[in-house]
């Protein structure tokens, strides 16, 4: 589980904090990066992390394209 440090605090710019994140992302593997957009996704989503929903494959179709 992942917990704010309310201690650790920098004032920049939102340029500079967009690079030093950047900077900080590109360190981490695909699969490390992958986690955490899976863990964002659940919070703003608010499903449990290992358990995410089902997609509802009734709102698609399939057509065969006219040749």
């Amino acid at each position: 589980m992942y917990r704010l440090d309310r201690t650790a605090f920098k004032a920049q710019t939102a340029v500079e904090a967009s690079k030093s994140h950047a900077e900080y992302y590109r360190t981490l593997t695909w699969q490390e990066r992958l986690q955490i957009a899976n863990y964002l996704n659940s919070i703003a989503y608010n499903f449990p992390e290992d358990n995410p929903p089902r997609m509802d494959k009734t709102k698609f179709s399939v057509r065969a394209m006219n040749k």
